[in-house]
């Protein structure tokens, strides 16, 4: 079984994270931050990898600290869940529209983590949430996970679906990267012998 329960406990946050790579996409993402829930929930729809997150953080503050702990606790729950990685594609990559929002997005479970990031948002809130905490998300979980990630926008006009498009293409593109390959079998996608 390729599933995985990380907590995280810091003077600011307290998460806990589990996830099943061989799931159906169902999630239960409860972080108190509302349009951050329902990133990830697209995240594990658009994956099919089940998630379940708790978080409570220092919202008081703000949503900084709760949004980039979650990227750790998601990225070391993928890395622990795909274990030495035997038998997987390893390489995943998806282009998705929403609207008027385009966003390519390729990476590579390499254990070398390293985030390419040309998104820029129109505007510096969705709702109440900041836009440049998606980018803090996804490079915690690229570092966190040994994630080569890039995430490359298009077009985008509408903030709301920029990060939307953002989150879905992340979540095809680690869909096909975390799946068994058939004809792999048991062996490792590299010539190095390790990832």
């Amino acid at each position: 079984m390729r599933e995985a329960t990380v907590t995280r406990t810091t003077a600011e946050t307290a998460i806990t994270v589990a996830v099943n790579l061989d799931g159906s996409g169902k999630h239960d993402c409860q972080t108190g931050v509302g349009f951050f829930d329902h990133m990830l929930d697209q995240l594990a729809r658009h994956s099919l990898i089940d998630l379940t997150i708790r978080a409570k953080g220092d919202l008081h503050i703000d949503d900084h600290h709760t949004v980039e702990d979650v990227g750790i606790a998601l990225g070391q729950a993928l890395a622990k869940a795909l274990g030495v990685k035997r038998g997987i594609r390893r390489y995943g990559h998806f282009r998705l529209a929403m609207d008027d929002a385009q966003i390519a997005t390729a990476l590579d479970l390499s254990a070398r983590p390293f985030l390419i990031w040309t998104v820029d948002f129109p505007t510096g809130k969705i709702g109440t949430f900041d836009t440049e905490l998606v980018r803090e998300f996804f490079q915690a979980l690229a570092t966190h996970g040994g994630i080569t990630l890039h995430v490359d926008m298009a077009h985008g006009l509408n903030s709301h679906h920029i990060a939307e498009a953002t989150f879905k293409s992340v979540a095809r593109a680690l869909r096909e990267a975390v799946e068994q390959d058939p004809r792999l079998g048991d062996a490792l996608p590299s010539t190095k012998g390790a990832l």
